[in-house]
């Protein structure tokens, strides 16, 4: 696997650095429509071959396959969703940043990345007249939707090798303090890999462009996440979150770059 690295630059430098002309993918030969995520001696590369750069990669070809079909399947999803920006792999690569310091157990890693990235799995079952809505819920549409982790999990359960990534699926809802859904599970009782997710749902929901308002800085983020650490999040979660901040912040800001590119 090719190592990528970010370039060592910081805020307007930064952003000014990757919103240069349209180049090609060093990686893929594909033609970069959005900021590249690196340039280094004229090479660029395009988010999707960042992010593969920066998530676990398994070494048999059983397993590679197996991510193809997952990823496939999240792709789906957001295209579904009108997701732009690979949201699902960005938070699946976001979260084995932190998975990554809690275990190198390959195994365990697998089943974290591959949790996050399908944590929507569910709203497959989900009406589009609600999925897509562009205003507010009613409360029986809330619960239509408060039901998709219970459908994610029906979807992957059946699957073999997506066992623990299922219960994820299940649990990416929960919150520390127990008063998440479906089950109103609390503290260890969440697997651990949702606890992890529920930072980085949080970081990437808030530093990024919703129909209703632009994306928030980092730092807000930040703020908003250790505010809630011990209610909403696990503190070794926010820990871990800290720890690695500045490659998330690294992250974060090349993907608000490309969403305001595609902005007329």
């Amino acid at each position: 696997m090719t190592r990528l690295t970010l370039p060592s630059l910081e805020g307007a430098d930064f952003l000014a650095h990757v919103t240069q002309e349209n180049p090609t993918c060093r990686q893929c030969g594909r033609k970069i429509d959005a900021p590249p995520y690196q340039r280094a001696g004229g090479e660029c590369c395009c988010e999707g071959c960042f992010l593969k750069a920066r998530q676990w990669r398994a070494e048999a070809s059983s397993d590679a396959e197996h991510d193809a079909l997952a990823e496939a399947l999240a792709a789906a999803l957001d295209l579904r969703e009108q997701e732009t920006g690979l949201h699902s792999k960005r938070v699946a690569c976001h979260t084995l940043v932190l998975a990554k310091r809690f275990t190198s157990d390959r195994e365990k890693l697998r089943q974290i990345y591959w949790g996050a990235l399908l944590h929507d799995v569910g709203k497959i079952g989900i009406p589009d007249a609600i999925l897509l809505k562009p205003g507010p819920l009613t409360q029986a549409e809330q619960e239509l939707m408060r039901a998709h982790p219970e459908k994610g999990h029906a979807i992957l359960a059946g699957i073999p090798f997506l066992q623990d990534a299922a219960q994820i699926v299940l649990s990416h809802e929960e919150r520390f303090d127990g008063s998440g859904y479906p089950r109103g599970l609390a503290r260890e009782a969440i697997p651990f890999g949702a606890r992890l997710f529920a930072v980085i749902d949080t970081l990437d929901a808030m530093t990024s462009d919703r129909p209703y308002r632009r994306s928030l800085p980092f730092d807000a983020a930040k703020a908003e996440i250790q505010r809630f650490a011990g209610t909403q999040f696990d503190p070794a979660a926010v820990e871990a979150f800290i720890a690695e901040e500045r490659m998330l912040r690294e992250m974060v800001a090349v993907k608000c770059a490309a969403e305001r590119s595609a902005v007329p």
